[in-house]
């Protein structure tokens, strides 16, 4: 069974920067997809971005385009989700999750796996 961790959230100035990770531990030797959601206050979960396995295929979310960007590393186990310009509207938990389906499917019921979760709080 795989385990997902989330780390790198925190607080931050609008304008400001972010880089979340996700580690996956556990029986990680099949291919899957990774996906990043992100939940507000009072809201539904939301898809924000995910790639495959090989890396070569990326989706994002019309809201975050142009200032967040997905990536792994394969030989870490690890996907990662660099945050720029925030903006109070990104404030959220940030959850990454493991589709084992291999494609990109931007809808939380594709997922197989999730992670508890990392808090971005962005003041104005």
């Amino acid at each position: 069974q795989v385990q997902l961790v989330e780390s790198g959230g925190g607080s931050v100035q609008a304008g400001g920067s972010l880089r979340l990770s996700c580690a996956a531990s556990g029986r990680t030797f099949n291919i899957y997809t990774m996906g990043w959601f992100r939940q507000a206050p009072g809201k539904d979960r939301a898809f924000v971005a995910a790639i495959t396995w090989s890396g070569t295929r990326t989706a994002y979310a019309d809201s975050v385009k142009g200032r967040f960007t997905i990536s792994r590393n394969n030989t870490k186990n690890t996907a990662y989700l660099q945050i720029d310009r925030l903006t109070p509207e990104d404030t959220a938990r940030y959850y990454c999750a493991l589709d084992y389906g291999g494609q990109i499917v931007p809808t939380e019921h594709s997922y197989d796996v999730w992670g508890q979760g990392t808090q971005v709080t962005v003041s104005s």
